[in-house]
């Protein structure tokens, strides 16, 4: 199953409530909101970063509203790292079998660990991302993501 084909199954399987919206294939966070009629900060940025020191060697899928920055330093120490970097193409294609802007913000492998930032559960009744593909967005109720997604919940912005 591909990465899409496994987000929706995960979504239905659990009722979550949602609605798939098919698009021009992008992956700025601006434009992909102004598409989907939601506000940037709706949308849920997911980045592929690797995270070592402290004897610590994982890959963690650090997720934040689209319109904030991402603090490496914290997400490293979300894991107890020391620091972090994103990923490069090939990691992100082995651990998400996504491209760079395409990326839910869920895992669905062993070796990627989830972090979410808080805030992305708080200003808005409705989460946006691009479902596994470019031309492809979910919007997900805040509440059933946070119910789906079993994330260490960890502020992880700038």
């Amino acid at each position: 199953m591909t990465t899409h084909e496994k987000l929706l199954a995960l979504l239905d399987r659990h009722q979550a409530r949602y609605r798939l919206i098919t698009h021009e294939a992008t992956g700025k966070c601006e434009a992909v909101a102004a598409i989907r009629g939601t506000a940037v900060g709706q949308g849920a940025k997911a980045l592929v970063c690797h995270v070592k020191g402290n004897g610590v060697k994982q890959h963690v899928l650090a997720v934040l509203p689209a319109d904030q920055q991402a603090d490496l330093t914290r997400v490293a120490e979300a894991v107890a790292g020391r620091r972090a970097s994103l990923a490069s193409p090939a990691e992100v294609d082995a651990l998400t079998g996504c491209v760079f802007g395409a990326i839910p913000p869920f895992s669905f492998h062993p070796d990627l660990k989830l972090v979410v930032d808080p805030l992305l559960f708080e200003r808005f009744e409705e989460i946006a991302f691009n479902a596994g593909r470019l031309d492809r967005s979910v919007i997900v109720n805040t509440d059933d993501y946070r119910r789906l997604c079993n994330a260490n919940v960890v502020k992880i912005i700038q």
